[in-house]
């Protein structure tokens, strides 16, 4: 295997960022905080001041990780087992969040799984069950539980959902995640219409390529990489941080006019698609 580091320069984070505090006192939920963006979202918002319930279906080890990097800032963590096709499972984690840290103020549905590559004539009926249960129910679980929490301690609130610029193009052999993701855009903008009367804001945050678990082939192999980039006007993957602090942003008073949006991060990829044709 490639040395990871003659594959991608990672892009460092700029040393003048500000943090502001803008989460300050705040209790958050970042589901698939094990790796990738789930848990560099949960380190920016322990950076911010929120206290948060980082949680993992396999990952154990790096959910403790985001749970050392969270109290090395001086805020508080758990680490909560999810399997959110189970809303057995996604109620105990609110239940141990309200106990542990407090009601939830930040809902961050990020977990999820990728696409097999199969074409839908040769995939069975559990691999599409896995991918919608997990990228669909397993946010409507989440949001559920949140919504009435959220409705007990008076309202306000903030959910941000983990979308995909493929809630809008599709890929061949992709049919489970394509599909979750674009019934997820839709179960966001119909909740930020339930949900203004409550003063909680609903967005989208759909990435594009990102060096992340799902995208370790590309991490691996610098044909791969350069392959999938070439796409990307930027001709780059974004690294997990960036999308971070837009989460970051999301879950602020500073986007307290935002709801029901998808807020598309992805170094122009979107606006490439359908270029030469």
């Amino acid at each position: 295997m490639p040395d990871q580091q003659q594959t991608v320069t990672p892009l460092p984070e700029p040393q003048d960022y500000r943090h502001r505090g803008r989460l300050e006192g705040r209790v958050a939920i970042v589901t698939g905080s094990e790796s990738g963006i789930g848990q560099a979202t949960a380190v920016e918002f322990a950076r911010e001041g929120a206290d948060v319930a980082v949680t993992y279906f396999k990952d154990e080890a790096g959910a403790q990780q985001t749970r050392a990097d969270i109290e090395a800032l001086g805020r508080r963590a758990i680490v909560v087992h999810l399997d959110q096709r189970d809303e057995a499972s996604v109620k105990a984690l609110f239940d141990q969040t309200v106990r542990d840290l407090g009601t939830p103020d930040i809902l961050v549905n990020d977990a999820g799984i990728d696409a097999t590559g199969k074409q839908v004539a040769d995939m069975t009926a559990q691999e599409w069950d896995d991918r919608i249960r997990t990228n669909l129910y397993g946010p409507f679980y989440a949001c559920q539980q949140f919504i009435r929490l959220r409705r007990v301690a008076g309202g306000r609130g903030k959910i941000i959902n983990v979308t995909s610029v493929h809630e809008d193009i599709p890929r061949a052999g992709a049919s489970g995640y394509d599909s979750s993701k674009g019934a997820l855009r839709n179960l966001t903008r119909t909740l930020a219409l339930e949900l203004a009367p409550d003063l909680i804001n609903v967005n989208n945050l759909a990435p594009g390529m990102v060096l992340t678990p799902m995208n370790q082939e590309a991490m691996d192999d610098p044909k791969v990489y350069a392959e999938q980039v070439q796409s990307i006007p930027f001709k780059r993957a974004a690294q997990p941080w960036e999308m971070a602090r837009l989460a970051v942003y999301l879950a602020s008073a500073d986007a307290d006019y935002a709801t029901g949006q998808t807020f598309t991060l992805d170094g122009g990829l979107t606006m490439n698609q359908g270029q030469g044709a």
